[in-house]
C-alpha cells in the first residue's frame, strides 16, 4: 500500500512540459510546465468561477425567465390584476343575484298589484296609542327647562359682558371709526401729544415693545378673554408682565411709527380672538 501511495503521489507531482511549436519552422512559441495536480486544481477553480458567474447572471438578469419553473414579473402583475378583477366581478354578481331574487316574485306573478295595495292599506290602518306618547311630569319639566334656556340665549351673553366694565383710555374726538370692511379694526382718538393713556380695565401687560409700522405698542390681557391694544404711543410706562389696574396710566399719546398721521391713539379691542367695535363697550366722549 505504501508503494501504491508513493507511485500515486509521484504521478500527481511529475512535471510535464507543454510546448507549442510553429508547424512549418518547428520554432518554439510557448511552453508551460504542468503536473496532474496543477491541472486538477486549476480546473476546479475555473469550474467554481464559472458556476458562481452563471448563478449571478441568472439571479440578477431576465435570463431566469427562460428557465422552466420561473415566472416573469409581468406575468405576476397580470395574475394580481386578474385576481382583483375576479373579486370585483364576484361582488357584482352577488348584487345581481340578490336583485334578481327580489324581483323574481313580481316577474313570475307571485306578487300582484292588489296584494301590494292591501299591504299599503294595512300600514294605513295602524293606530297610534296616544296615551303612550303623552309626556310624563318629569319629561314636561325637562322640556320647559330646555325651552327657557334656548329661548333667551342673548341674556346669558349680556350677563357675561356685564361682568367687566371698561374705562375710557382717553377722551377726545374720534377721527376714524371701527370699519371691518376697510380692515380698520380700531378707533383713532385725537389728543395732544403727551396726554396720559390709561388702562381700560384690570389686566396683565402681554406686549410692550417698539414696532416700525405702529411705533410704541402696548397690549393688555383682561378677564373674559378681552385684549386691549394701544398703538402710536409717544412712550410706554409699563413693561411686559406688569399688572395694571383700571384707569392706571400706562403710556402717553404720541405720533410714532410709519403709519401715523399725527398725535393720536390707535385703540383696538379683541375678544376670544375676534376684533370688536370699542364704541360698543367704551364712551370716548
Amino acid at each position: 500500500m505504501a508503494i501504491d501511495k508513493t507511485k500515486l503521489k509521484q504521478k500527481l507531482t511529475d512535471k510535464y512540459r507543454l510546448v507549442i511549436l510553429n508547424e512549418d519552422t518547428f520554432q518554439e512559441r510557448f511552453s508551460l510546465k504542468l503536473s496532474r495536480l496543477n491541472v486538477f486544481v486549476f480546473s476546479g477553480i475555473f469550474s467554481i468561477i464559472i458556476i458562481i458567474f452563471t448563478a449571478f447572471l441568472i439571479s440578477f438578469t431576465s435570463l431566469k425567465e427562460y428557465i422552466p419553473g420561473y415566472s416573469s414579473t409581468e406575468l405576476k402583475k397580470q395574475a394580481t390584476r386578474l385576481v382583483y378583477e375576479a373579486d370585483s366581478l364576484k361582488s357584482e354578481l352577488a348584487v345581481l343575484q340578490n336583485f334578481t331574487k327580489a324581483i323574481k316574485p313580481v316577474l313570475t306573478g307571485e306578487i300582484t298589484a292588489d296584494s301590494l295595495m292591501n299591504s299599503r292599506n294595512i300600514s294605513k290602518k295602524i293606530e297610534v296609542d296616544e296615551v303612550k306618547l303623552s309626556a310624563s311630569k318629569k319629561d314636561s319639566l325637562f322640556r320647559k327647562e330646555v325651552e327657557e334656556r334656548d329661548r333667551f340665549p342673548l341674556l346669558e351673553n349680556i350677563q357675561n359682558k356685564a361682568k367687566i366694565v371698561f374705562f375710557a383710555p382717553l377722551t377726545g374726538t374720534i377721527t376714524q371709526k371701527f370699519d371691518a370692511v376697510e380692515k380698520h379694526y380700531a378707533v383713532d382718538v385725537v389728543a395732544k401729544k403727551g396726554t396720559p393713556v390709561k388702562a381700560v380695565a384690570d389686566g396683565t401687560v402681554i406686549f410692550s415693545e417698539w414696532t416700525a409700522e405702529t411705533g410704541y405698542v402696548l397690549m393688555v390681557q383682561h378677564a373674559n378673554e378681552f385684549i386691549s391694544v394701544y398703538k402710536h404711543n409717544g412712550s410706554l410706562l409699563k413693561k411686559q408682565g406688569d399688572f395694571v389696574k383700571s384707569g392706571e396710566v400706562i403710556a402717553a399719546v404720541g405720533s410714532t411709527g410709519e403709519h401715523t398721521t399725527g398725535p393720536h391713539l390707535h385703540f383696538e379691542l379683541w375678544n376670544k380672538g375676534y376684533s370688536v367695535d370699542p364704541e360698543d363697550y367704551i364712551n370716548f366722549q
